[in-house]
């Protein structure tokens, strides 16, 4: 697989508000984790659309790993033009972050919001340029990823395509390893 797109809840799905909030370091280890098995076995290109929450942490975490993994690269591909528009300054800032770290970017539809129709037409691109998808998804915590995972799992019916999910599950373990570090941090003081 060499390329895998990657999405997952906005931060407001998560109740996540605040780039400090604790569950942003735990979905980042958790895309980091899974992404460096990925890269071992022959990803090259990581795939978003540059939304907030999953895809804008995705980014972030491929530029932290291409000192280690130097020919990982980041493809953002926006449904229109000016995405960020209406979007707070937070946001604004971390989108031009994930610019600037894109080995590759382009907006599909070459225009500003138009309708929902481009969210569709840029997740059918996605699919048919991708090999698999990663998402953050846990099927008891409804929200917005479900209709990208739903579209790869009906494409992958078709043809070889690879659907891997980080759940609700996975993620506790993560938050449970690191509060385990930092209790042994703690411990040998």
């Amino acid at each position: 697989m060499k390329r895998m797109i990657i999405t997952g809840y906005k931060p407001h799905e998560l109740g996540i508000f605040d780039a400090n909030h604790p569950g942003v370091n735990i979905i980042k280890r958790a895309l980091a984790d899974r992404i460096q098995g990925l890269v071992d076995n022959g990803l090259e290109w990581v795939i978003i659309s540059g939304q907030p929450g999953c895809e804008t942490w995705a980014g972030q975490v491929v530029g932290d790993l291409k000192d280690t993994y130097p020919n990982l690269q980041l493809a953002l591909i926006t449904p229109f033009l000016e995405q960020d528009k209406n979007w707070n300054e937070a946001k604004k800032l971390d989108y031009e972050e994930l610019q600037l770290l894109a080995d590759y970017q382009v907006s599909l539809t070459k225009r500003p919001y138009d309708a929902p129709w481009q969210f569709i037409e840029r997740d059918k691109f996605l699919l048919r340029n991708s090999d698999g998808l990663l998402v953050v998804y846990d099927e008891e915590n409804d929200g917005s990823p479900k209709f990208m995972k739903r579209m790869a799992e009906k494409f992958a019916e078709k043809q070889p395509y690879e659907v891997l999910t980080i759940s609700a599950d996975d993620l506790q373990l993560i938050a449970e390893d690191i509060q385990r570090a930092e209790q042994d941090s703690f411990i040998d003081f």
